[in-house]
Order: C-alpha cells, then sequence, then structure tokens
C-alpha cells in the first residue's frame, strides 16, 4: 500500500468533481468546453470511471478503455488531476444476466431484480471474478498515469444480502468468532424463548418472516455485514495493489443519519482499516425548518442553520478522526442542490462557499462536488451541478464555484492545507453502541434517532462554544485528551470500560449519561446494573430508569448557584433514578417520586473527576455545564479571542482563521489583534468586519495552535 505522506506532501488541496464524460461520448465538444470551463472555475481534480462499467467491458472480457485513456490524457494536458474510481458501484447488465447469483436476495429470501446501485452480493464468486478482472485492467493500463493521483474504490458501500452464500459466510463468521455453540448460546442468551442452537446450520440472518427479537443475532449479523463489505473492498483493493503496489487508495464513506433509509449500515471505524485516506459525502438540509430553538441559551437567535452547521461539523471531525487525525478529503458535495431529499432546497448566495470552507476548516484537503455536468435524464439529471442545463457560465452556481476555486487558491500559499487540528476534548459515537441501542426494546420505543441525537447535543454544547473536538469509539485511545463525553453509551465493553477508568485515574475528566453502560458487548445485561463498569469511576449505580411522556417534563434544582449558570432547568424523555455512592451531587430532580435523587453528579476519582447526567436536559444544561468545564480545563476557543456573536461559528486550522456566518441576517464582528483579511467585506473604517447572511471571512495570521503532519 503506498505511503499517505507523499499524498499530502505533493498535493493540498483538491478542488473538482465528479465528472462523467461517457455520459457524452457522442458529442466531442463537450469535453473540450468543459476542460475550458474547469480552468475558468479553477478546478484541478475530477474524479471518474464509478459508474463507467457498461462503456469500460459492455460485453465479458471485451475491455475497452481507449476512451478513457482519451479522457485522462486530455485532462492531464490541461493540468487537471484525476482521482480514478472502480465501477464495482453499478454492474453492467450482461454481468447480472451472465451471474445470477451477484443479484442480491433481500431479508425477505426474495432475489432482487436488476436495477438500481449496489444490488450485488459481496459473496458472490461471480461478482468478485469479475470485479478483479476489471481493476486488474484498469491499474495494468493507468496506475502510472500522470494525471491520476488516487485511486476511488466503489461508491458509497452499503446494503446487506442473505443469499445462501452469504448465510454460509455468516456461519463461518459466528464460527470463527465464538468457536463454539456453548459460547454462541450464551452470548446470544438463546435459552430465552428456547432458541438455543444445536448445529451451525440452524443458524439464519435475521429476517422479518422468521428469527428477529435475538439481540445477540442481530447485533453479529450487522457485525458480519460490515465484515464482509470490508473483506469485499479490501480484495477490489488487492487487485490494485498486485499490479502496483504504490497506488493509493480511498473510498467515499456517508453521512451517519438519523433516517434509517439513508444510514450505511455499516461500522466505518472498521470499514476503514486498511484504507489510505478517508473521504466522505456531506449533504446537509441547509435551510430546512425543523431544529428546537435553543430558546434558554439565546432567545432570539436563527438558529437552525447553525445547528446544522454542527452536524455537518461533527461529521467532519468523525471522519478525520476515523482518519487517525489526518487530514481527509470532501469527496461528494453540492454546489446547490440534491435530487433526493424530500425537499431539496437550494443553496442560498453565499452558502456554498460557507459550507466548502467548514470542510476545510475541519480537516479537509479537498471540496468535490457531485457533479460537474448535469445528467440529460435518468435519476439524477435535475440534481445540482457545477455546470447546469442550460449551460451557462455566467449563472450564480458557476460564479460561486469559481470564485470558491480562487479563495482555495490563495489559501494554497498559507499553511493551511495538510495540518492536522489538535483536539483536547472527544465525543464517543460508536455503531455497534448505535445497533444494540436501536434493538433494545426500552424503555422507549418510538425514536430511533435518540443516539445519534444526544451525541450531536452534546458535540453541539462544545462546538458552539468554538471548543475543537475529536469523535472516538469503543477501540479508541482515549489517554491523550483531557476531557471525554461519552452520551448513552448504552453497550459498553468491559475493555473500553477499562481505558475510561485509567484515563480518569490518571486525570482526565469524564461525563457519562443516562443510560450508559447497560449491557456488553453481547448485548447482555451487566449484573451490577448501569452503569456496569464504570460504576466505581462515576461513583453512581442506578435503581430505575424511567421516560416521560412527549410534552411531559421534570425539573433539574441545582445544589449551589456556584456550579452553573442557571439555578433551575428542565428535563425531557429519559429520567434514572441513582444513588450517589461516593459522588457529590450538583442537581437533584424537583417532583414526583423521584425528587431529591440526584441528576447531575460529579466523583473524585484517582487524579481526575467524573460526570454523570441521569436525565437529558435542555440544551442550556448542557452549554452551562460544558462552559464550566470549559473554565476549568482551560481548553483553547478561537471563539474567547474573536467574540462573534450567535450563529456565526469561528475556526482555526494552520495560519488560516474561518469565520462563517450560518444565520439568514447580516453579522459583525471585530477581528483579533494581528488578523489579515483575505477574503471577506470590510466596513469603510476597516475595524468591523461584516458577513451577509451565509458568507464567510477567512484570515490570516493572529498565532493559533495548528500543527503540520509530521510524516
Amino acid at each position: 500500500m503506498g505511503s499517505d505522506a507523499g499524498f499530502y506532501e505533493e498535493f493540498f488541496m483538491y478542488y473538482g468533481c465528479d465528472y462523467s464524460p461517457e455520459q457524452w461520448l457522442d458529442d466531442p465538444g463537450v469535453l473540450q468546453r468543459d476542460i475550458e470551463l474547469m480552468q475558468q472555475a479553477g478546478i484541478n481534480c475530477v474524479t471518474m470511471g464509478m459508474f463507467s462499467w457498461g462503456h469500460l467491458e459492455p460485453a465479458e472480457n471485451d475491455f475497452r478503455l481507449d476512451w478513457l485513456a482519451g479522457v485522462l490524457d486530455r485532462l492531464h494536458a490541461a493540468g487537471l488531476k484525476v482521482i480514478l474510481g472502480t465501477p464495482s458501484g453499478a454492474r453492467p447488465r450482461w454481468l447480472a444476466r451472465r451471474y445470477p447469483e451477484v443479484l442480491r436476495v433481500n431479508a425477505r429470501r426474495e432475489r432482487m431484480l436488476f436495477g438500481e446501485r449496489h444490488n450485488h452480493c459481496y459473496t458472490a464468486p461471480g461478482y468478485r471474478k469479475r470485479v478483479q478482472a476489471i481493476n486488474t485492467r484498469l491499474a495494468q493500463r493507468f496506475a502510472g498515469h500522470p494525471a491520476v493521483v488516487l485511486w476511488h474504490l466503489s461508491n458509497e458501500y452499503g446494503g446487506e444480502c442473505h443469499c445462501d452464500l452469504c448465510q454460509e459466510a455468516f456461519r463461518g463468521y459466528l464460527q470463527e468468532r465464538y468457536r463454539g455453540l456453548d459460547a454462541l448460546n450464551r452470548a446470544w442468551w438463546n435459552s430465552f424463548w428456547s432458541k438455543t442452537v444445536t448445529d451451525w446450520q440452524q443458524i439464519e440472518s435475521p429476517s422479518p418472516i422468521g428469527e428477529s427479537s435475538l439481540h445477540g443475532l442481530n447485533l453479529d449479523w450487522r457485525r458480519f455485514v460490515t465484515h464482509q463489505t470490508r473483506d469485499f473492498m479490501l480484495m477490489e483493493r488487492d487487485s490494485l495493489l498486485a499490479v502496483d503496489p504504490a497506488i493509493r487508495v480511498t473510498t467515499n464513506l456517508m453521512m451517519s443519519s438519523s433516517d434509517p433509509a439513508y444510514d450505511p449500515g455499516l461500522d466505518y471505524w472498521k470499514l476503514m482499516q486498511g484504507l489510505d485516506v478517508v473521504s466522505w459525502d456531506s449533504y446537509p438540509g441547509w435551510h430546512l425548518p425543523g431544529h428546537r430553538l435553543l430558546t434558554t441559551v439565546c432567545p432570539d437567535a436563527p438558529v437552525d442553520d447553525y445547528r446544522r452547521a454542527s452536524e455537518a461539523a461533527f461529521h467532519h471531525d468523525l471522519f478525520r478522526s476515523i482518519g487517525g487525525g489526518k487530514p481527509f478529503l470532501l469527496m461528494e458535495s453540492t454546489p446547490s442542490n440534491t435530487n433526493w431529499q424530500p425537499i431539496s432546497k437550494r443553496k442560498k448566495p453565499g452558502m456554498n462557499i460557507t459550507s466548502s470552507v467548514q470542510a476545510v476548516a475541519h480537516g479537509s484537503d479537498s471540496v468535490q462536488y457531485f457533479q460537474w455536468r448535469q445528467s440529460r435524464g435518468s435519476f439524477e439529471k435535475f440534481h445540482g451541478s457545477v455546470v447546469e442545463t442550460p449551460e451557462d457560465p455566467d449563472d450564480r452556481v458557476f460564479r460561486e464555484s469559481a470564485e470558491l476555486g480562487r479563495l482555495l487558491g490563495d489559501l494554497c500559499a498559507s499553511e493551511v492545507f495538510g495540518t492536522t487540528l489538535p483536539a483536547r476534548v472527544a465525543v464517543y459515537y460508536d455503531w455497534e453502541n448505535r445497533w444494540a441501542f436501536d434493538d433494545s426494546k426500552g424503555p422507549r420505543n418510538d425514536s430511533r434517532t435518540a443516539y445519534l441525537e444526544t451525541v450531536q447535543a452534546h458535540y453541539y454544547a462544545l462546538w458552539s462554544q468554538g471548543v475543537t473536538l475529536d469523535v472516538v469509539n469503543a477501540d479508541s485511545d482515549f489517554s491523550g485528551y483531557e476531557l471525554v463525553v461519552v452520551p448513552m453509551g448504552y453497550l459498553m465493553p468491559t475493555a473500553t470500560a477499562a481505558r475510561l477508568t485509567d484515563f480518569v485515574q490518571n486525570g482526565g475528566t469524564l461525563v457519562a449519561t443516562y443510560l450508559t453502560g447497560m449491557v456488553d458487548e453481547s448485548d447482555l445485561q451487566h449484573l451490577n446494573g448501569a452503569p456496569g463498569p464504570l460504576c466505581a469511576v462515576l461513583g453512581v449505580s442506578v435503581q430505575e430508569i424511567d421516560v416521560l411522556y412527549p410534552g411531559e417534563q421534570q425539573f433539574m434544582q441545582v445544589a449551589g448557584c456556584d456550579h452553573f449558570l442557571r439555578e433551575r432547568y428542565a428535563l425531557r424523555d429519559y429520567c434514572a433514578v441513582v444513588a450517589a455512592d461516593t459522588a457529590e451531587v450538583l442537581g437533584s430532580y424537583t417532583s414526583d417520586y423521584m425528587a431529591g435523587s440526584p441528576v447531575v453528579t460529579r466523583n473524585h476519582f484517582g487524579a481526575g473527576h467524573a460526570f454523570f447526567l441521569a436525565s437529558r436536559g435542555e440544551d442550556a444544561l448542557l452549554h452551562d455545564l460544558y462552559s464550566r468545564l470549559i473554565r476549568e480545563l482551560e481548553l483553547p476557543h478561537e471563539r474567547s479571542r474573536w467574540r462573534v456573536p450567535h450563529g456565526v461559528d469561528v475556526r482555526r486550522r494552520g495560519e488560516a482563521v474561518f469565520v462563517m456566518n450560518f444565520t439568514g441576517t447580516a453579522q459583525s464582528f471585530e477581528p483579533a489583534e494581528g488578523a489579515q483579511l483575505l477574503y471577506g467585506r470590510a466596513t469603510r473604517d476597516n475595524t468591523r468586519i461584516v458577513l451577509d447572511p451565509y458568507h464567510t471571512a477567512v484570515f490570516i495570521g493572529a498565532g493559533g495552535d495548528g500543527e503540520r503532519r509530521a510524516d
């Protein structure tokens, strides 16, 4: 596998788009116009090939690569770089007819017809054989091409197959994991409802027409789907490396969505092991209503897009963290609108630049769009693009794209790209934890989004105060942080709890919440009750867990106003009744049978401290708690130096400071001392900067703690 150091050191910024010249091969003039317009827009890189299989191999072993070679040569001559994709994301019709086992079988045991993308079985030998063949041919032809800087494996891996081949592979996976049926029966608690397995062949994947109530089975199936997808992905990688070991590879990941229809169903922490660069596709629903307003924190603030900016930032930080803190690539975004969201609203003036700059500020070394030129027909013909139909380089989207290209070009002269973002705070987000919680059957079954929303609420409370964050999971090393936040750590493996305990013992600060430490890695309840292996470090034991109906509230009374900014906070959704064994009580319930029981506690443990939140508080509670910890731990945050208004985010990366207005009203602020304006609009006396709605200002200088990667 190639060295990632060369990738980051040689090329600092990729600005470009997904390009599909195969759709226009009957009009040679389009390619020439595309190159001219790309140069006009400041585009320096395109991604190609992910959906070109039908043109590259129109019949089995009939490889036709000359057209692609011609496009690569012309792009290289024009100074453009290419991220070249393997085409497994959409197999041609002939392959499905020649190898019918490649078509997936759904959970109801129905084999799917040919169609859509990713309707293929990752286990099927015929599919693997043909993917290896096309990948090998592409690598033999283009591995040394001067335009190709990175290889892109498939496109948005996802989905699952329940065919007989996958059932056998699943049984093999379980045999490797458990070594024997006794261990499997214990882990799945198969004595329940007489589910004991006496032969490996009795095991089948979960199905709505069969077994779906065994939580251990459901969890292990999800683990297997990630395992099998990764095995297929590494097969793709290895078919390229067998030709040229210097090839570097990535694959584009997707947002961890609260909508199950758009959730990848994969553990990206495990999927990305073995790849060179992390990349992901970002499509927030800008300008769409729906978020609760932070009325207690700032009653008049227009926070909808500001909150969505926090969600986008969370995912940028998540994927940067999955990549070990190295710069990642924003592989897809839209310069205007999607076509698949329920309401595909266009970005307002300035938002494309601001949302793109946000990715850079959080560690991206690229801004890539889907797509360059709109397709004339089919599913994505109305998806946003840099060149829309009709083609007009004077339209707003193209002009803003060119403006962003100039800004990114100016930033290349500064110490920005290739730099890391040192974080002293981490928020815990784990896919296996999410799967187990979603399947938990109580105490609430009305929302599968509760875990992700809770993680993002804690993230927002820190992000909105300017703190730089990493995202960690059950396998992460916590020792390099000062503060680790574990919202709803429902599935708490013993090894993870031991590392968190050591973290606090050695001087770290931990914040954990209700529903943490409920079950172990097999989804079995901890026999000592919640928070399980974290009882000693948190200094509490959970006696009961109750829930509130929608609209029902509890309240917390603060035990001494010196702890928080307010005396009373509203609570909702979850209410755990806990005993403060060794912990100090900072706030208690005010009513009902839980009155007087602790809501927020703090425990001294070794050289560190551990906080426990027994209930879901309003956003103001999290804001005030983390405000206190920011002061106590002396955590760096740019907002303290820039004093920007609410709804405006400020981030530093390397030499650059990005000030981004995520509100629909103009905002003004006074720059920090020593900052030089690189991009933005200043007032006449040059003492304040005015940001139009959804616009950005970029500064160079004024100090900072960004670091350049040492490798």
